[in-house]
């Protein structure tokens, strides 16, 4: 699964590539007008599902833009073709592909692959997480004073309102803040030590599938929050273990 995943993430991820910066593309507006989708994003996500069912025609798929197909093999894949589509609407080179395999127990793998730096981030449910083939542990750190901490935020007006008192208490506690703007690469840097931690609510299934693996098998704790209020879904947590209750008091999560 994780080989087929890789080798369709990298296909997809140079398609999207040849398209960054090029000729523009039919862009819409999805749950808010400022949640884009582009003709990008479709394209690719159709790539993804052509490759996945020509191998595993039994198996179901859950895209972001393509919606949930059943499947009879008992397993689903779980696509984010294109996440951080604002970034790469605006030449930002900060968006990924993500594609996960799950069965009744969770991910089985997950890849998120970034085109532009020819980042591939990988792993198996019972197997180290790999960066371009290459095994690595996160580093972990113990002081949330001293934490690089990223986020991101909702498109309804309403949920971030709500993000933003949030961030308020944490601006001040942490070294500093880092709103990338994609979850998946969010996830994996935080796995790699790019970043200390990772907190968001308002993320769907294609955008943590991966992510949440690369994230446990790299050593760092997973935890689901619960929304922040009426605008915002639900959330994810991703920090070294001694972070994880200092920063789930800190943006009001109770412990315990």
């Amino acid at each position: 699964m994780r080989a087929l995943a890789e080798a369709v993430a990298r296909e997809a991820g140079a398609q999207l590539r040849a398209a960054f910066r090029g000729p523009g593309v039919d862009v819409s507006a999805k749950s808010t007008p400022t949640d884009l989708v582009s003709e990008a994003d479709r394209a690719a996500e159709r790539l993804i599902r052509e490759r996945l069912l020509a191998e595993r025609p039994g198996d179901a798929i859950l895209g972001e833009e393509g919606g949930d197909a059943a499947g009879t093999s008992g397993l689903r894949w779980v696509v984010d073709p294109l996440d951080g589509t604002t970034n790469f609407l605006f030449g930002i080179p900060q968006w990924a592909v993500s594609i996960a395999c799950e069965d009744g127990d969770g991910a089985l793998a997950g890849v998120v692959y970034d085109p532009v730096h020819d980042e591939l981030w990988a792993a198996e449910r019972d197997g180290a997480a790999t960066l371009n083939g290459r095994a690595f542990e996160a580093p972990g750190r113990g002081d949330l004073a001293t934490a690089l901490v990223a986020t991101g935020f909702g498109y309804d007006a309403g949920a971030r309102a709500a993000q933003a008192e949030v961030l308020q208490r944490v601006l001040p506690r942490v070294r500093d803040i880092r709103r990338a703007g994609s979850a998946a690469l969010d996830l994996v840097w935080t796995a790699a030590g790019r970043v200390d931690a990772y907190y968001e609510w308002g993320v769907q299934p294609w955008d943590l599938a991966a992510g949440e693996l690369v994230c446990r098998r790299a050593g760092l704790q997973v935890r689901r929050l619960e929304p922040l209020a009426p605008p915002t879904g639900g959330g994810v947590l991703v920090a070294p273990p001694a972070l994880v209750e200092p920063l789930l008091r800190l943006i009001g999560v109770p412990v315990g």
